[in-house]
């Protein structure tokens, strides 16, 4: 039997080009199948770092009132009117009544704030409760009983309309005389008294002759007690807010808040209250929040004159 021979088959150059291209066509086959659209390149971001610092924030003021407004504006912030320098938004405090209640009116004289008590005069502690709130650096004022509309007593020293005007004058003297250290004074009730231009008068010249300030309660829309001390010369001022019209520590706490916003709006406000334990826990409670926001508390005589800090009040 012959022998097989086991020599493989000679490649020759032309065999190699028809088989690399044939595993070329197989290739590119294959990928046309299985991709027959190219992968679409997206675009990567990278992902802002969480400790990058924030952009800056630009004051109001220093942005020019014709700059364009941006395609995505932020939410609107509310309007805040620019806080009065320190000590230009004035708060007094006048404690009317004063000299009945002895332990009320020393919580008073016990707060570290400026404020100033009305006292009676020729009731059973007047002497006692002005001495007190003095010594203390407390302002102190004459609250001058004069005649309401109703027949309610205002009680003693009163002066009524019925009185001629040496008569008044007479009375408001020893009144003044009664309150030791009473710099000036404000009407007790009075809403038939001070809408008295007569009346008026003759208790304007006696606070001209003895250098004090006067200021109205206004108890009554028709009064001309301020006017007629502006006519007299006498410096004067008026109340902006009753305190304690309803006897609660909320409604009070309300009446302060609104003190306050007067003063920052117009630089000055004076608010009145009673010796009453709501009207003083709301003082007590409140003060330190309203002195944080930008008020300065400051004696009733201050907002007068009497402290060289402003000239005769102009408010109506």
């Amino acid at each position: 039997m012959p022998r097989r021979s086991h020599r493989r088959p000679r490649i020759t150059p032309v065999r190699a080009l028809v088989a690399a291209l044939a595993l070329i066509v197989g290739v590119l086959f294959v990928r046309s199948f299985l991709f027959p659209h190219p992968p679409e390149r997206v675009a990567i971001h990278p992902r802002p770092s969480a400790t990058a610092p924030p952009a800056p924030t630009l004051a109001a003021s220093s942005v020019p009132s014709t700059a364009p407004t941006p395609h995505r504006s932020p939410a609107a912030r509310p309007t805040i009117s620019p806080a009065l320098p320190s000590g230009h938004a004035r708060l007094a405090l006048i404690v009317d009544d004063c000299g009945q209640w002895l332990d009320i009116e020393r919580g008073y004289i016990a707060l570290p704030i400026p404020l100033t008590l009305a006292v009676l005069p020729e009731v059973r502690y007047t002497t006692r409760i002005a001495d007190e709130a003095h010594a203390a650096g407390k302002g102190v004022m004459l609250h001058l009983p004069m005649q309401p509309i109703s027949a309610l007593d205002p009680g003693p020293g009163k002066i009524v309309v019925s009185m001629n005007d040496e008569t008044i004058e007479a009375q408001v003297a020893r009144d003044i005389d009664a309150v030791p250290y009473a710099e000036g004074a404000n009407n007790h009730e009075g809403s038939r008294a001070t809408s008295d231009p007569r009346v008026m008068a003759a208790v304007m010249r006696v606070f001209r002759s003895r250098g004090l300030f006067f200021i109205d309660s206004r108890t009554i829309a028709t009064t001309v007690a301020q006017k007629t001390a502006r006519a007299y010369g006498v410096p004067n001022a008026a109340r902006d807010v009753f305190l304690d019209d309803r006897n609660t520590v909320p409604a009070v706490e309300a009446q302060l808040r609104l003190a306050a916003r007067i003063a920052l709006k117009r630089g000055s406000a004076i608010a009145i209250g009673h010796p009453r334990p709501a009207t003083l826990a709301a003082v007590r409670a409140l003060y330190p929040q309203l002195e944080r926001e930008g008020i300065t508390f400051v004696l009733a005589r201050t907002l007068v004159g009497i402290d060289g800090k402003a000239s005769q009040s102009t408010r109506t």
